[in-house]
């Protein structure tokens, strides 16, 4: 049967893990970057230093013991294997709640809030405030099968989210989501009004409302120079994941400082890692946490077939009315901010709306017990 839910234990072969240590110590390296700092992208020597740890010092088997201790699964839906974790709570009145990663990210983005979420009690929370979390891995990424013919958009994903959170017997449930999630989480919002009561995103996908654009606030026109240095510097990634994902597969695939370079560039660019004036991924996250993402692409040899939702999806963007209720928590470090009177455009019933001092595009990993505060605090008006 096709609805069958099966245990799923990650479990890499030894011989996986040492020909990944043979192709790091026999990397051919680039030249030298001709100007200081990240501006060209990673700089030489942090990316020597960083292969030089993966090959010798970081460890897989910690991160595989970590997913291991919470319960994980793979189920079959619309033919392809979709890999979750499933971590219920002790509280009989917990909400289920469903969290979805986006790129360059994985399950493991949400490493700190899982039990958290789960099981507030043991972590200084209320009962009232337990959620039954589920963590899937999108298609093409990570434990999850890869889709071999096109239509996998953030529209088909939201739905197959709606009959997962069906296969699990949940009828009622909220949704939540950054970056690729974000997308996805809206579009069940759109798709799943049956059963999913409401969602929370950390990087509202909306318009700048052009009625406002003689009237900004300070916030709005950062939010519009963010963009244009998002259009100009920091979106070649994009341009070449949502135009040819199968060319770029083929350099990714075959080199791991290659996927490496490829995700740690965006953690960089993209975290609240700021520290008296310079910017570094190891200021919030240290070299084992970043090396378990760009492990688990490599492991999964998901280059390609992460970067065709980009293919995908990332030209146009559904800007459709929702009109169930959301919550938006806006980091300044994300990529895409809104102000709220922007979100009211789209959202109806917008009935959780903050604006937080810290924390980037990352926030489950970056400020995790205020990712939590927020979820808590939106959802508590849905329970």
């Amino acid at each position: 049967m096709s609805d069958i839910i099966k245990p799923f234990t990650a479990n890499v072969p030894d011989s996986e893990l040492q020909a990944l240590r043979q192709r790091l110590l026999h990397t051919r390296w680039p030249d030298r970057e001709t100007v200081q700092g990240w501006a060209q992208g990673v700089p030489l020597d942090y990316a020597r230093e960083l292969a030089r740890y993966w090959a010798e010092d970081y460890d897989w088997r910690r991160f595989e013991a970590l997913l291991n201790s919470w319960p994980q699964f793979t189920t079959e839906i619309d033919g392809i294997d979709i890999h979750f974790i499933h971590r219920r709570s002790p509280e009989a009145g917990a909400l289920p709640l469903i969290l979805s990663h986006g790129w360059p990210s994985s399950v493991a983005e949400f490493r700190r809030v899982i039990d958290k979420l789960a099981d507030p009690v043991a972590h200084g929370g209320s009962a009232e405030d337990a959620f039954h979390v589920v963590v899937p891995s999108l298609p093409g990424y990570g434990f999850s099968g890869k889709p071999t013919g096109s239509g996998t958009s953030v529209e088909k994903i939201g739905r197959m989210w709606g009959q997962l959170m069906a296969r699990l017997g949940y009828r009622r449930y909220v949704a939540q989501g950054g970056d690729w999630g974000s997308m996805i989480t809206q579009s069940m919002g759109q798709s799943e009004t049956d059963h999913c009561a409401g969602i929370h995103v950390t990087m509202p996908i909306v318009a700048p409302d052009p009625d406002t654009l003689g009237d900004l606030t300070d916030f709005e026109q950062g939010a519009l120079d963010a963009m244009t240095y998002y259009s100009q510097s920091d979106s070649g990634y994009s341009k070449q994941q949502s135009t040819r994902p199968q060319t770029l597969g083929y350099a990714l695939a075959d080199s791991p400082v290659g996927q490496m370079a490829w995700i740690v560039e965006k953690y960089h660019s993209w975290m609240d890692c700021e520290r008296d004036g310079v910017k570094h991924p190891e200021h919030v996250l240290g070299k084992d946490e970043l090396l378990d993402t760009v492990s688990l692409y490599w492991l999964s040899n998901s280059a390609a077939s992460s970067a065709r939702l980009y293919w995908e999806s990332f030209g146009s963007p559904n800007l459709d009315p929702i009109d169930m209720p959301v919550g938006c928590s806006i980091f300044p470090g994300e990529i895409f901010r809104s102000s709220r009177r922007w979100a009211e455009q789209r959202f109806s019933q917008l009935i959780h709306w903050n604006q937080l001092e810290r924390g980037g595009h990352f926030a489950a990993q970056e400020v995790p017990d205020v990712f939590v505060t927020e979820l808590r605090d939106c959802f508590a008006r849905l329970r």
